[in-house]
């Protein structure tokens, strides 16, 4: 018999009057992703364009205005 994903996950732990622990674990966890995500392609977004690209998108602009094929 193969294992599907629900016959392998474990019971759901007990809540208790703090609320439930593993699932506030889990949301800062998930925020922490977030934030390491976000600065990452912060930094990617503010990098320059390169030169050569931007000749690549000139050119393809001007073909386009022009009525050439794209």
């Amino acid at each position: 018999m193969i294992d599907s994903p629900d016959s392998r996950r474990k019971p759901p732990a007990s809540r208790s009057a703090a609320g439930d622990p593993p699932l506030e674990e889990a949301r800062l966890r998930q925020q922490a992703i977030g934030v390491k995500l976000r600065h990452m392609f912060d930094e990617v977004v503010n990098e320059p364009v390169p030169d050569e690209f931007l000749d690549i998108l000139r050119r393809a602009d001007e073909r386009k205005a022009s009525g050439g094929k794209t």
